[in-house]
């Protein structure tokens, strides 16, 4: 029970955990030390100087009770230059009962007076900290006492809970700072590594304790090393496109110089179509392994580039409608190219599987949802996951008569949305009934 309690209602963030982690002893040890030092110092040591002002005062008594009225006054002045008192007697005027609430040592004085004291009528702690004053009717006559407070009683209480708490409050704030230091080069590396997950590679140098250098370090090698091995496969994959485009033109050239008979034709045709497919194919394959690397992200207006994208389409035929859009200007940091791209080729697929398009954008506090739906077959919920990975054409799901792909459309765009920290999903369109595939685009925090 509890655990749970703890578990829901603990801070989410490292700061906010290692304030807890900080702050909780530190009051802890306050409220004990607070608590034993008063109880056993200050309840104590009040108790007993308070015996020794009872047994003084005890002498006053007995001497306004024990001597003739006229040297009474005498007498008390003798007192009061070897006690360091000052009393009165014959006083109309009664001492009422007034302490702080936060005085604890007063009530310990005003219950050993009360308990040893025959006839005292009050005791005034409140009217001057400094002062301890008291009634008391005697056969005399009332006696009014004032005497030091520090007489009655050790230093007030309440003090070394002002200083105590002052004190927990000025190096809890100290530590609090020095923590921050601490968390910023963690907070630092959490959004270097998020903005590499996007696809953006920002400035780094690794900073603060060992432990967070290490991982710094370890960062750093690792964004290095997807770097060089995305470099080299751009680099990689460009002589590839440039060693198969060449026999293939040759063997385009080669074909249309060729003097056939009019019988052989239509197989002359055939190898034609067939080198075209080739070179769909490599340029499909170049379009998904191509890295968004080079491309410098920039703040761009998603609703600007949703209808550049419906206008493409528009342009390569085919009936595209516009979905909920937002009012205003939808800014994010992107690649415009890489995200075109992504959006093209699901229009392309939106097209070729269904006669009808739509395009709409969502935004919310965290996320921006780019959707693309058409009405054509759609993809079943048991092989959507499959349909994402490279080269796969689901021929039963969707109408190859229509068009002939790759397989390579939903991969490339959910390969766009990850390098920008997003996703791709793919579910059923509620408006035209096909397919509908979302991008869904993080904020950038």
């Amino acid at each position: 029970m509890v655990f749970n309690w703890l578990k829901k209602y603990m801070p989410r963030g490292i700061y906010g955990r290692g304030a807890l982690i900080l702050l909780v002893p530190v009051v802890v040890i306050q409220l004990v030390v607070i608590v034993a030092f008063s109880q056993r110092y200050f309840e104590d040591i009040t108790r007993q100087l308070s015996r020794g002002v009872v047994a003084e005062i005890g002498l006053y008594v007995e001497t306004v009770e024990g001597i003739p009225a006229d040297q009474v006054t005498v007498a008390l002045q003798h007192l009061d230059t070897r006690l360091d008192f000052k009393t009165s007697v014959g006083s109309n005027t009664a001492v009422e009962d007034r302490r702080r609430w936060y005085d604890f040592s007063s009530r310990v004085i005003a219950s050993e007076l009360r308990s040893r004291i025959d006839g005292v009528e009050g005791v005034d702690v409140a009217s001057d900290t400094r002062l301890v004053r008291t009634s008391i009717l005697t056969d005399g006559g009332r006696l009014t006492i004032e005497l030091p407070r520090s007489r009655a009683s050790a230093s007030n209480p309440h003090q070394l809970m002002v200083w105590t708490a002052f004190t927990g409050l000025v190096m809890t704030l100290i530590a609090f700072i020095f923590l921050r230091n601490q968390l910023r080069p963690i907070r630092q590396l959490a959004r270097v590594a998020e903005s590499f997950g996007r696809g953006e590679s920002k400035p780094y140098r690794p900073a603060g304790a060992a432990e967070v250098r290490a991982a710094g370090a370890a960062f750093l090698n690792m964004r290095s090393r997807i770097e060089r091995q995305i470099e080299q496969r751009t680099l990689m994959l460009s002589g590839v496109s440039h060693d198969l485009r060449t026999p293939l033109t040759r063997i385009r050239l080669g074909l249309s110089m060729l003097d056939v008979p009019e019988e052989d034709a239509a197989e002359i045709a055939a190898m034609q179509a067939d080198l075209d497919e080739m070179e769909q194919l490599i340029n499909a394959f170049l379009d998904f392994a191509r890295s968004e690397a080079t491309e410098t992200p920039e703040q761009i207006d998603l609703v600007e580039l949703v209808l550049s994208a419906k206008e493409r389409a528009e342009r390569a035929g085919g009936e595209v409608k516009l979905g909920a859009m937002p009012e205003g200007p939808v800014m994010l940091n992107l690649r415009p190219t890489a995200l075109s791209r992504a959006l093209d080729n699901l229009m392309s697929n939106a097209r070729r599987y269904g006669t009808t398009a739509q395009l709409s954008l969502t935004e919310f506090d965290r996320a921006v949802v780019i959707s693309v739906e058409d009405n054509g077959p759609g993809i079943a919920s048991d092989v959507r996951e499959r349909a994402l990975q490279p080269f796969v054409r689901l021929d039963a799901a969707r109408n190859q008569n229509r068009g002939s792909g790759v397989g390579l459309g939903l991969a490339i765009a959910h390969d766009v949305a990850r390098r920008h920290g997003g996703t791709l999903r793919l579910g059923e369109s509620e408006d035209l009934g096909g397919l509908k595939a979302d991008i869904v685009l993080a904020r950038q925090a």
